[in-house]
């Protein structure tokens, strides 16, 4: 996908990697990006420091009445969607003790917000034969996040349901590509460092911590090559190999780092 005159909606909009997304595309010659957020705020003036292009609303994912009025106005202000990039995301920091109220939060918005995204912009896209899919996934649906039971389990769902989509809707027209970052410099990884989070350690203890925007030039490489993982940590792929070649070794690897953290604590 060439970003020149094309129209984005972009979930979990207003700041990090969304944000990150909206000024690239913006950049990029898009003729219109749509900034959703939970926080309607943060995404009107994410929309507002990028120009008039961007335009900023308030968006909870998790409904999806709310996800299809949102593409169903942009289809009516701009003509089309030609690319959703279902974005927004949530953590815990939990394990299998974490309240039932988490583990339905993680699922609702990053399986089911993934999923509202799909069906609401999906129709238009089989209509006129084209249309990109985008869906923020992160390493953790190929690996492990761990410290954190519920993001695991629904990162690898999206992933799941990203690869489903690929193989179903490809020879129609739509692209779909699962966009698996490790750790980049967003609140998510900063609060969960602040509080001491195993999973948030983990990541920073595992790579290179990319800003949004470098995330952001990855995106663009893999949407011109319709590539269907897209992987700012190149690395993540050789972990991929690693983990499915010799599973046993991979989670011994993780345990050891994980042993190492808890003993510095001490």
């Amino acid at each position: 996908m060439n970003l020149t005159d094309r129209v984005a909606v972009i979930t979990g909009g207003g700041g990090g990697i969304g944000a990150a997304l909206g000024r690239r595309f913006a950049a990029e010659g898009a003729a219109a990006v749509v900034l959703a957020d939970l926080a309607a705020d943060a995404a009107r003036a994410a929309a507002d420091a990028i120009g008039p292009v961007a335009t900023g609303v308030g968006l909870d994912v998790t409904d999806e009445a709310a996800v299809r009025a949102l593409v169903d106005e942009t289809e009516r202000r701009h003509g089309r969607v030609d690319l959703f990039c279902a974005n927004a995301g949530v953590s815990t920091g939990g394990g299998l003790d974490a309240p039932d109220a988490d583990w339905e939060r993680a699922w609702r918005v990053n399986v089911l917000g993934h999923l509202h995204g799909v069906r609401a912009a999906l129709p238009g896209m089989l209509r006129r034969g084209q249309g990109h899919l985008l869906l923020t996934c992160s390493a953790a649906g190929l690996l492990t996040a761990v410290g954190d039971a519920p993001y695991t389990a629904t990162k690898h769902a999206a992933v799941g349901l990203a690869e489903w989509v690929a193989i179903t809707y490809r020879d129609a027209g739509v692209r779909v590509s699962a966009l698996c970052p490790q750790g980049v410099d967003t609140p998510m990884l900063a609060d969960g460092l602040a509080e001491g989070h195993l999973g948030a350690r983990v990541i920073a203890a595992s790579g290179a911590i990319l800003t949004p925007d470098q995330v952001a030039d990855a995106v663009i490489a893999g949407l011109a090559e319709e590539r269907f993982l897209i992987l700012p940590h190149t690395e993540v792929a050789d972990y991929a190999r690693r983990r499915a070649e010799d599973p046993d070794g991979w989670q011994a690897g993780l345990r050891k780092l994980v042993r190492r953290l808890r003993a510095a604590d001490r």
